[in-house]
């Protein structure tokens, strides 16, 4: 079959996709294979390919394609994540440019206008992880709201909740004023940020002395209960008993003591402010001090705030410093840099707020997950730096705050008694559902009389990770019936592909999950890939605008050229410095590839004529030397190398396949071809497609279809994997050494201004022992007309080494033999006097002392260069002479 000059990557790449999935050949169902299961970290329903999709889902990818190929029954089970918080804020902004308020709607009015939003976006990101390759089971799609993965979601929290592991708790909550929910520990991250440090007066009651009490925050002076001072602190004993005054507020408040205050910070005293953060609150509870909440949801001053009611925090910090000055409050600020917490989702600055939650017991569903990993490894981290973050996490690990003051999410299945004044939060029953609700209520409040009426559920959603630690067993039904065919064949899982920054998030809280649920582990081995960089080494974000169109690449590059242009540079858990360089390389890459087959393809057949000996030798070569590299990248697989394997392929198709054996078996110009040679080539070329597929599977696919006519059963995608077999080191030596005698060859005559037509004699003086099994080869290659063997070379002749072996092309007729040894001379005084200068400072013994030892070294090796570089120019000055 032929082919078209030139690579058409989107043309080829609609065609087979659109093949592949014709034939079923992404789709799994139960057999007599061993399964090999992988679940796609669910993407946000909403979002769109970013950078960080197109590694992880590549990678993916060219697992789940080299298990198809080995043999395993391959499933790759795709999915989207609801994303509550991220989805919940898109919809109200939505709303919001639509002039409708959230708060003017039903939930059930709310969440129509969600599921409207998830149905015209959420295939989004699917439709280009097709575009990228992906061969995930579509037939399995799965997202985290669809009614099975609900009701696994609600049996969890109930089972969990009568486990006696869930439980409701005022707690110090971190609090996004933005999205308007509380949040756990891992969703905030800390950045350093500058600001002011605020020193205020305090009148002390009865006298005139103040306090100076130094604040980052003047505006939660409304929130004051106490000033704190350490009991130690002599400065301040005569205070005991005595209260200040809160300035503008004018409210009084004890002076408190407590060691807990550290006299060497600041001026020693501390305003206590326990509704607005965690230390302030311990104090609080423990001497038992007002808690005065003085924001509203949106972090907007409540009516605590005074005339600055209404205001935003920030702009009420601003203003009420005004008002401090102005009144004579406020003594200096200063500059002053600390640790701010973001929200992870919408980067808002977090709040610490008071509030009732839902929380989760974490520590004894840590343990086995700790052990998993760190004790006998059941679960492999790859790359396993990554163990130690792990084991910190767990062995701090700290209950998990599972509610979400969201509505877009798994309603938390609790359902409070109503009574003549609302709601009684104090009495409430939990319950998959409503009826189940009923019954348990009319029990617990011994009243058979209640009805669903008498009853109303819990406003709150999950935690969206609180669906998504389920993943691997709810996708296959595992928590609702966990007894099902299919959990059972496909469960555990094989590998998980995801990033370092969900290993807690994510990874662990499966891990957790895999053994209180399924009694055993979610997967075997983590894959944790590094982060995609721009080549300055900074994140790529959509507000640094450095994060290239993840489509646009596909549409220049052709998608094998972008999945070998990620893969080419990235190191399992080493962040990725990405560069649209590396795309142009892949498809360069793929290009190499396409006009390989097309030089295969164009040599004409002559069934009578018999193998040439170069070809024979070269194709023998070929297939230790492939067989070498097979074991190379089953060795780095085993490791999740997946950089590595691709390089090995790529050094091996473009160097080994391309650049020496075509060119040994290339018959002379317009010259026919021996059937055995074209034929075994074109075996071995479908060997390197085999190997090449999963990182590259569209023009893999196209070429192997081109090659013969092939059905379905034939296609590349489910063909067999090549078979390890044992390998000749020794053939392959051999032709290294001979391949370096050929580019020594090739380099004389370009030097020399030798055409290639011009034929030339070699004669070896062969010290080595070197096997002659690849003359022919070489003769070939170097266009030699007599390669002969001698004891010593007596005639002029251009001359080079490969180990101890010398090798000579006499010049006679072929170069200006005065002109050369005239160069050659010109060459070797510049580095006598090169190794003079070098000697001279190495003779110093005040520079060998005292010179970084580096340094020392640097030079000795220029000497070393130096006279190497010497022998070889009087070696050839000598031939030339003779």
């Amino acid at each position: 079959m032929g082919i078209t000059s030139s690579y058409q990557p989107l043309e080829v790449e609609q065609k087979w996709y659109k093949y592949w999935m014709k034939h079923n050949f992404f789709h799994s169902e139960i057999n007599e294979k061993p399964s090999y299961t992988i679940v796609i970290p669910p993407p946000n329903v909403t979002g769109v390919l970013h950078m960080g999709h197109m590694l992880n889902n590549t990678i993916q990818d060219v697992l789940i394609r080299r298990a198809r190929l080995k043999g395993y029954n391959a499933c790759w089970v795709p999915g989207t994540d609801h994303a509550s918080i991220a989805t919940e804020a898109k919809v109200v902004a939505k709303l919001k440019n639509e002039g409708i308020q959230k708060s003017d709607l039903s939930r059930d009015e709310f969440l129509k206008h969600a599921w409207d939003w998830t149905h015209d976006y959420g295939g989004q990101i699917l439709a280009q992880l097709k575009r990228l390759g992906a061969s995930c089971d579509w037939d399995r799609l799965k997202f985290t709201m669809d009614d099975d993965m609900y009701q696994s979601v609600i049996q969890v929290f109930v089972y969990l909740y009568e486990k006696d592991l869930i439980y409701k708790g005022y707690r110090m909550v971190n609090w996004d004023p933005e999205a308007k929910t509380t949040l756990s520990d891992e969703e905030v991250i800390y950045e350093e940020q500058q600001g002011l440090l605020y020193y205020v007066k305090y009148p002390v009651v009865g006298s005139d002395e103040v306090l100076q009490i130094a604040t980052t925050r003047p505006e939660t002076i409304f929130g004051d209960t106490a000033i704190c001072i350490n009991p130690n602190d002599e400065r301040f004993t005569h205070l005991k008993g005595r209260k200040a005054i809160v300035p503008i507020v004018n409210r009084e408040i004890p002076i408190i003591f407590d060691e807990y205050v550290d006299m060497e910070f600041g001026t020693g005293c501390l305003k206590i402010t326990p509704a607005h953060d965690e230390n302030d609150k311990i104090i609080g509870e423990k001497h038992n001090l007002e808690i005065i909440d003085i924001f509203n949801d949106d972090a907007t001053l409540n009516a605590h705030g005074l005339d600055y009611q209404g205001q935003d925090r920030f702009v009420a910090r601003k203003t009420f410093s005004n008002t401090l000055k102005a009144e004579g409050f406020l003594i200096k600020t200063e500059n002053y840099t600390n640790k701010i917490g973001l929200s992870e989702r919408t980067k808002a600055v977090i709040e610490p707020r008071l509030s009732e939650q839902w929380f989760l017991k974490m520590k004894d569903l840590a343990k086995p997950a700790l052990e998993a990993v760190m004790k006998d490894e059941t679960v492999k981290l790859f790359p396993s730096k990554f163990k130690n973050t792990y084991k910190h996490w767990l062995e701090n690990v700290r209950d998990w705050n599972i509610s979400r003051q969201l509505w877009w999410g798994h309603q938390i299945p609790a359902y409070y008694l109503k009574n003549t004044e609302g709601i009684d939060r104090s009495k409430f029953v939990v319950a998959k559902t409503i009826d189940d609700a009923v019954k348990f209520a009319q029990d617990k409040f011994d009243n058979s009389k209640l009805t669903k009426n008498d009853l109303i559920q819990d406003e709150d959603s999950l935690d969206t990770w609180f669906s998504s630690w389920l993943w691997p067993i709810s996708v296959f039904d595992g928590i609702r019936h966990p007894e099902n065919e299919e959990f059972k064949y496909y469960y555990p899982t094989k590998d998980l592909v995801t990033g370092p920054d969900i290993l807690f998030f994510w990874v662990a809280r499966m891990i957790m999950a895999g053994y209180e649920f399924a009694d055993q582990k979610p997967f075997d081995s983590v894959y944790l890939t590094g982060l995609v960089r721009d080549k300055q080494g900074r994140k790529m974000s959509k507000s640094l605008g450095n994060s290239p169109d993840a489509i646009g690449l596909i549409e220049e590059f052709g998608a094998d050229g972008v999945r070998v242009g990620l893969l080419l540079s990235s190191a399992a858990g080493n962040d990725l410095l990405f560069d649209e360089a590396l795309c142009q390389q892949g498809k360069s890459f793929a290009n190499k590839i396409w006009n390989a087959y097309r030089l295969i393809e164009s040599w004409e057949v002559d069934d009578s004529l018999g193998q040439p000996e170069a070809a024979k030798i070269g194709l023998n070569w070929y297939l230790n030397k492939f067989q070498k590299c097979l074991h190379e990248i089953e060795d780095h697989y085993s490791k999740y190398r997946i950089s590595d394997v691709l390089m090995s392929c790529y050094k091996l198709v473009w160097n080994d396949f391309c650049s020496w054996l075509l060119e040994i078996l290339k018959p002379a110009y317009q010259q026919p071809i021996d059937a055995k040679t074209k034929a075994t080539c074109i075996q071995l070329f479908e060997d390197n497609l085999k190997i090449l597929h999963p990182f590259m599977p569209f023009i893999t696919e196209e070429l192997w279809q081109s090659i013969k006519q092939r059905n379905a059963e034939e296609a590349l995608i489910i063909s067999q994997w090549p078979k390890q077999k044992s390998f000749d080191k020794s053939i392959i030596k051999s032709f290294d050494l001979s391949a370096e005698v050929i580019t020594q060859v090739r380099s004389i005559r370009k030097s020399k201004n030798i055409p290639f037509k011009t034929s030339i004699d070699l004669k070896i003086e062969n010290k080595e022992n070197f096997s002659d099994s690849f003359d022919c080869v070489i003769k070939k290659l170097g266009h030699i007309d007599n390669l002969s063997y001698v004891k010593e070379q007596q005639d002029a002749a251009l001359s080079f080494s490969v180990k101890s072996n010398v090798y000579y092309i006499p010049v006679e007729g072929s170069i200006d033999i005065e002109a050369e040894k005239e160069k050659i001379q010109k060459d070797l005084d510049y580095y006598q006097g090169f190794l003079k200068s070098v000697d001279k400072k190495l003779s110093n013994k005040r520079f060998v002392d005292n010179a970084p030892e580096q340094v020392v070294n640097k030079e000795k090796q220029k000497q070393a260069d130096a006279l190497a570089k010497i022998e070889t120019l009087k070696e050839s000055l000598q031939n030339l002479q003779n």
